[in-house]
């Protein structure tokens, strides 16, 4: 009988597994992802130890793919290690995850504020359209509005055949003032939207600031189908650096794989 409980970031759901004191066996991430025939998540990630680090954070995509940082993720996993004690009193993790090193704070309302990788380019292929690597990579688009085909437009760009190979993750935006945007997700490994996405938000906030080098603001609020996080960023002389993305991780239930 193996532990679990289930979390979710504003809808972007996972399988949390402590897998530090016990051996394994091989599991079918995809079945156990299934929204049908399993529990049903985006993810499932598996806490390990790491020497140095509170923990480091094994992440699979719903097909069962180990796959690249997933910041909704890293919030909720972050989240759950604190509950169990990991980092004693502490409210600062530090941990491993498929893009390195990163630090986690646990707020006082529960919410967590996740840093991320410092992002130094954003290849623009047009006006509206660019590419930037956050942890994962992402497609970003600017709309006047979202549109309601939103996830057919989404999967075209995802199956370009410049992406087809490694995936990758398609977002659309739409400003609703300046600091407030609206956005959706595509992720590669489930491919489909998902109802957040923590790189994601990072992404569509670091592409807008990119368009707007006269403004700052505190934070960046992206409005997701799941909830609102919040973006905060330092400009630096090639992109962005002292990256964090904050917002709620919900403890949702536990339960037990046989």
């Amino acid at each position: 009988m193996i532990h679990f409980v289930k979390y979710h970031g504003t809808g972007n759901d996972f399988i949390l597994i402590d897998g530090r004191d016990i051996e394994l066996p091989a599991l079918d991430v995809a079945s156990l992802c299934h929204r049908r025939f399993g529990i049903g998540a985006d993810g499932l990630m598996i806490i390990q130890n790491r020497a140095g680090y509170d923990f480091e954070m094994v992440y699979y995509n719903s097909d069962g793919e180990t796959s690249s940082m997933c910041g909704n993720g890293g919030r909720c996993i972050a989240h759950w290690a604190w509950t169990l004690g990991i980092a004693g009193n502490r409210k600062e993790l530090k941990f491993w995850a498929p893009d390195g090193e990163h630090i986690a704070y646990i707020n006082e309302d529960g919410s967590v504020r996740l840093g991320m990788r410092n992002v130094e380019h954003c290849l623009e292929i047009n006006e509206t359209d660019a590419t930037l690597d956050t942890g994962s990579p992402h497609y970003v688009r600017q709309v006047h509005r979202l549109p309601e085909n939103f996830i057919d437009q989404a999967r075209s760009i995802r199956n370009q055949k410049e992406y087809i190979s490694d995936g990758i993750n398609v977002n659309m935006y739409e400003v609703c003032s300046n600091i407030q945007l609206k956005s959706r997700t595509f992720e590669r490994g489930v491919e489909d939207e998902t109802w957040s996405c923590g790189t994601g938000a990072t992404a569509v906030a670091l592409h807008f600031a990119s368009q707007n080098t006269s403004k700052e603001a505190p934070a960046v609020i992206i409005q997701t189908l799941g909830g609102d996080l919040k973006v905060y960023f330092e400009r630096s002389t090639n992109g962005f650096k002292n990256v964090f993305l904050e917002g709620p991780a919900t403890f949702v239930y536990s339960g037990y794989l046989q």
